[in-house]
Parts: C-alpha cells; structure tokens; sequence
C-alpha cells in the first residue's frame, strides 16, 4: 500500500516537473479540421474497454498503445485512411513526428529500458567488487553528467556565477530545467553509492538499496506521471479544438477555461505557440495519481514477481533505467509505453542473474498483449464509431 500511494504522489507532482509536449504530439495523431467528436469519443471508449480488460487479467498494458490505436481508428473510419498523420518531418534540430515514430519508439523504449538497465545493473556488480577501474570510471561519469545536465539547462549563462538572487532561483524553478536536474541527481545518486559500494557488507549494501529505491522508485513515477497524462491532455486539447471547429463558435465568444490552442502556423508562416488552460493538466494529473491508487495493485503484483524476482538490487537498476528512459522520450515529444519501458527494465536487470531468471512464459504472454492492442483498439473504436456517429454525428 505505501509503495502504491508513493507512485501516485509523485504521478501528480510530475504536474510541475514536465511541459505538454507529449500533449501535443497526441493531439496531432489525427487532422482536427477532419474530424468529429463522435471520433475522439469512440477512440476514447475503445481504450477504456481495452484497458479495463487487460487490467482484469492483470496484463500490464499500454494507454500509449491503446489511446494512438483507437484515436487513429475512429478517425479512418471517419475520413479514410489519409486523415491520420502518418509521418512529417521537424523542424531543424528536431525529431520527425506522427504516427509512425510513435509505433516506433514505443516498440523501442523496453529495447532501451532493457540496455539501460542492464548497463546499470552490470555497473553496480561491478562496483561491489575491490577494484580501482569501477571507481575510474564512475568519477568519470559524474565528470560528463555534470558538465551533460548543464549543457542542457535553459539560460546556463546566467547561471555560471549565480548570486542567489530571485532570478537564479526561477531558472532552477523552471520546468525543463528541473527535469534535467533530476536526471543528474539520479546519476549522481547511484554513482556515489558505486563509489562506497565494495566498502559495504551485504547487510548494510541492501539497507542502501531500501533506501535508493525511492529515489528509484520517485523518479519513475514522475517520468509515469508526466508521460500518461499528457496523452489524456492532449485528447482533451484535441476534443476541444474539434469542437470549436465542427460548431463554428469563435474562441472569444468562449469562457476562458475551454481556451485551447495548439502549436501551429498561421497565414504568414510565423509559429503560433499553444496554450491550455490550468483545469486540463490538474485533471489529468490527478486522474493519473488517482487511478495508481484505485487499481494498481493487480499490475504490481505482475510486474514485481511474475516476470523476474525483483529485490531492492533489481528494484533500484529497472526503475532508474526506466525514470532516464521516460525522461529522454518526453524530452523528444514523444508518447511511449511506461509499462513497456519498465517491464523492458525488469528484464534487462533479471538478465544480470542469467537468461532463466527471466520468466519468459509470462514474458511472451504480454508481448502477445501488447501486439495485439494497437489493431484491436482501432478496430473496436472504428465499430464504436460506427455506432455512435449515426445518433450523435
């Protein structure tokens, strides 16, 4: 019960750590000028049902999988296959979006929760051991996530001789700046524990790893929360935008809290930046923190027992692996798996003790599952539209 309601605090603290980037791709799954609500309302169906199947049967399952399959399958079946924004190229400097890199990297993301992982489990043991290269090379990696994490912070320059004024204190405060702390003190964290580990006993290294995991365990639930609710705030947004344009309703005639505006281009090709009121992000952080506490107890039991044997050591390397992996997507805009990315983690740790200790009956049984969602979201949320668009279309 503790470890459940730690996840979903921190599900609805990750409201101050992450923007609506992911928000923003979701939105965008399908054109808002072409569709309709009954779209958006069967997709959203579609994903419930599927979800509160694979819940049942306790089959960790993905909303990433389910929300873009039945979003995208409601749209075809409304205006045919060209409706779906399949695939278009960024900006300078950034990634390609569209539906097809969101397939892709939520086929990637248990590959590189996995490699993760495994890299930090292997890490870890070979800390345990007295030997001066572990301790080289762990040095050097706090040398690069220093210099890395400042690279990345947003005003760095102002902040290379800070004086602790106000100023300083909104570019640390500031959302992208935060996350990209965290992910240094994450490293940072288990790089100093390698440092000390070959010092400890066994007795006092898993009161160590207790410890670390929740950090661990904290960090995950942000990149959870932050990731899972903003697929729902982007079907929001969508729903919104859709609803401005199907009923011909000027935006100023609106009350302030249905404001929504995604990024987008206007006549003069200059970018118009999106904008959301505070109500949709609160309520879908909250559904999210909500929602861990109501019924994560059958997907905890899945993922902490019927995979591989999950001890704080594997606890502390899947969950870690995970959180970094998460942070990297939502940084590239991009709405992946959580529960692929950390059941791809789980394994890649299980993997340090040997292919057998990876339960891969159960393992195959999910990848089935997951395989399965995408096409039977859309085709279920394609006969829910069906359905409903001749009574509410």
């Amino acid at each position: 019960f503790q470890a459940v309601v730690w996840a979903a605090f921190f599900n609805f603290l990750a409201y101050w750590v992450f923007g609506f980037g992911v928000a923003d791709t979701v939105a965008k799954t399908a054109n808002t000028m072409d569709i309709n609500l009954v779209v958006i309302l069967a997709g959203v169906i579609a994903a419930i049902i599927w979800n509160l199947f694979t819940w049942w049967f306790g089959i960790p399952s993905s909303s990433s999988h389910t929300l873009i399959g039945g979003f995208a399958g409601a749209a075809i079946a409304h205006a045919g296959i060209n409706v779906v924004n399949w695939y278009k190229e960024g900006k300078a400097g950034e990634m390609p979006t569209g539906v097809l890199v969101i397939v892709g990297f939520i086929v990637l993301a248990p590959f590189l929760g996995a490699i993760v992982s495994y890299f930090i489990s292997v890490w870890l043991l070979h800390s345990s051991k007295k030997s001066i290269w572990p301790k080289v090379f762990t040095l050097s990696l706090m040398i690069a996530t220093v210099w890395f994490v400042t690279d990345q912070m947003h005003f760095y320059n102002e902040i290379k001789h800070p004086r602790f004024e106000s100023h300083f204190y909104s570019v640390v405060l500031e959302s992208h700046n935060i996350k990209w702390l965290l992910v240094g003190f994450i490293i940072l964290s288990i790089s100093f524990f390698c440092l000390i580990f070959s010092s400890l006993n066994q007795t006092q290294s898993t009161a160590w790893l207790r410890k670390m995991q929740l950090l661990s365990s904290a960090s995950f639930s942000l990149g959870h929360g932050g990731n899972d609710s903003q697929k729902v705030m982007g079907i929001i947004a969508a729903a919104v935008v859709v609803y401005i344009h199907t009923s011909g309703v000027a935006m100023e005639s609106l009350p302030e809290w249905l404001h929504v505006i995604l990024p987008h281009k206007d006549a003069n090709g200059e970018e118009i930046a999106g904008a959301m009121p505070a109500w949709i992000p609160l309520a879908c952080y909250s559904a999210i923190a909500a929602g861990t506490l109501s019924g994560g107890w059958k997907i905890v039991k899945t993922m902490g027992s019927k995979i591989t044997k999950v001890t704080p050591f594997e606890g502390v390397t899947a969950e870690t692996a995970g959180a970094l992996t998460l942070y990297f997507t939502e940084h590239l805009k991009i709405p992946v798996s959580t529960t692929h990315t950390i059941t791809g983690s789980i394994i890649g740790s299980g993997l340090t003790k040997g292919v057998s200790a990876v339960k891969w009956g159960v393992t195959v049984k999910l990848i089935w599952a997951w395989v399965l969602t995408i096409p039977v979201s859309a085709l279920l949320a394609a006969i829910i539209y069906w359905i409903l668009n001749p009574m509410l279309g």
